[in-house]
This record gives structure tokens, sequence and C-alpha cells, in this order.
């Protein structure tokens, strides 16, 4: 085990971290076709972030996704509402629908409940850098709105490979890789270090072995972003595989909540704790 540091004491001995937010950049929000979620609703889901120090969390909706993106949308907006300390959100887009995609997007950027856009390529089986994307990768672009694309190894929809085409094509929009590319390490950290804008979420990728302090040492930790896929993923455990990688605080503090701050900010949504 490490050398204790101050972080890792605090949450042996108070269960999370008073002196260091958590902001998590990979949630999800609502029921699951064939899934059972103990803690779903938005209430449940407040309960999970505080039990592990998580003070903020910026989710899309299940519905928005994969069921309806105009209603799961606005189920969403109306959680950012009730809850406007806690939960910022993603606007869902399903590149199948192309019509309405690009309907969607008038004035979005204009609704302060999102913050950024969620792509779902896998699931969509639409690869990221086909054509139904680029009204919104352009319009992400234009209004400085992070885009935060499923990403998965070997995937020929949204492998880490085509994340660095897109990331080729559009220079100044920010994407944040979730579950950075999750078994191309090597590729995912080369596409992070070429690209200013491109961040590695650690969803799922927290749980291997040797990958924080991987991503961290060879990517470095301003490139880093916290994430749990919530309500899929407990905050707590994802939290203590920072807390116990071998890592500097420092590095925690950038990936805990630094760049996601950062990263807000420049979306004209800042965050104060």
């Amino acid at each position: 085990m490490n050398h204790a540091t101050p972080l890792m004491e605090e949450f042996r001995r108070l269960g999370k971290s008073v002196s260091c937010p958590i902001i998590d950049m990979h949630g999800h929000f609502g029921p699951f076709n064939g899934i059972f979620f103990p803690n779903v609703t938005a209430e449940q889901m407040v309960g999970s972030m505080d039990r592990a120090g998580v003070r903020l969390i910026v989710c899309s909706s299940h519905e928005a996704l994969l069921v309806n993106s105009e209603t799961g949308n606005a189920r969403m907006a109306d959680v950012v509402r009730r809850f406007p300390d806690r939960f910022r959100a993603y606007w869902g887009v399903n590149p199948n629908e192309p019509d309405v995609l690009l309907r969607q997007l008038d004035g979005l950027a204009e609704r302060k409940e999102f913050v950024g856009i969620k792509f779902l390529s896998d699931y969509h089986r639409y690869p990221i850098t086909g054509d139904a994307y680029v009204p919104a990768l352009k319009y992400a672009q234009e209004h400085r709105m992070p885009v935060l694309m499923h990403t998965w190894g070997g995937s020929k929809f949204d492998g880490p490979e085509l994340v660095g085409e897109v990331a080729d094509r559009y220079p100044d929009l920010v994407i944040l890789m979730g579950h950075s590319g999750y078994g191309e390490w090597d590729v995912s950290i080369s596409v992070a270090r070429k690209h200013p804008n491109v961040y590695l979420e650690l969803t799922a990728a927290y749980a291997v072995n040797g990958v924080v302090e991987k991503l961290v040492n060879k990517a470095g930790s301003e490139k880093v972003l916290f994430g749990t896929d919530l309500p899929w993923f407990d905050p707590h455990y994802a939290a203590g595989c920072i807390l116990y990688a071998h890592i500097s605080d420092n590095d925690r503090h950038n990936i805990f909540h630094r760049n996601a701050e950062r990263i807000l900010a420049e979306c004209g949504n800042p965050v104060r704790f």
C-alpha cells in the first residue's frame, strides 16, 4: 500500500474527503431495461454521492439515449432544476434520428441545465466519424460544449483511433473519452497527448490494476477525469481506486475536481463549492 497521504488518511477516517471536492463527469439517469439499480432516483443518487463526497455529477438520460431523446432530455433537465447544486446534464443524441438531432440543437447552448452533449455510438451502432454526428460536433465546438463519447477499445464505432480522427477535424472541440477507450490504453494516451482538448475519463478504467497510474504517468493528471457511470457503479469504489493508486495528492485533486472545474468554467457553467 502507498505511504499514507493526507487525502488517503481523510478518506479512511471519514469515509470521504471533505477537503477535496469530487465532480463526477460521467453519470446517467433513470432506469435501464433489464437492469436493477438499487439507487436510481435522483434522491437516491444524491444519497450515493453524499456517502462518497461527490459534490456534483453530470448525467445523461438513459431514456434520451435509447428510447426517446426529446422526453428523456426533458426529464433530465427537470432533475437539474430540482437539484441545481448537485446535477448538470449532457444532451443525449441519437445519430439514427438525424432530423430530430438537428432540430434539438437549436437553442441548446442557452439551456443552462445542459453543459455538453453525449454520444453512445456502440449502442447506436453508428461511428463517431459519421455524417449524422457532424451538426452536433460543429455545434459543440462553436459553443464550447464538451462532448462525452462512449469509447471502447477495438470498437469500429468509437475506438480511440476514431476519436483521434474527430479531434483532428475539430481542433477546438472538447472531447471527453468515456472509459478512456477501454483496453486500448496506449492508443488513448497517444490521442490525449496529441490533442490538448481530449481528456481521458475513468469510468470502469479505474478498476483495472495499474491503469490509473499509466494514464497519469503517460498522459498527465491534467488530462484525466473522474467518472463512475452512476447508478451503474458505486462512487465509493471508484474514489477508492483513485485514492489508493500510486499517484500524488496533487494528481488526485486534478482528477477529482480541478480538471472538471476548468472544463465547466470554459463552457460557461462554473461550479462553486
